[in-house]
């Protein structure tokens, strides 16, 4: 399993977010934490099982502007 943190600014979830939420659909996932910090960064994990899905959601992320995305082994 891999847990994926997608962190992004307030301005960058402001105009991107929707279209976010959306693109998670098409994944099998699991949203385990989502935080939105006092400075408007907002910090989402997912767990993950396959790894070839891994690779092409963070390739996804990365696509929003001022989106980051990172994995790790669970």
């Amino acid at each position: 399993m891999w847990r994926v943190n997608v962190r992004c600014d307030g301005d960058s979830w402001k105009q991107s977010g929707a279209e976010f939420k959306t693109m998670t659909e098409n994944y099998q996932l699991e949203l385990i934490g989502s935080q939105k910090m006092p400075n408007g960064i907002r910090i989402m994990a997912y767990k993950m099982d396959d790894i070839s899905e891994v690779e092409t959601f963070i390739e996804n992320c990365t696509i929003f502007p001022g989106f980051t995305a990172e994995f790790e082994s669970l």
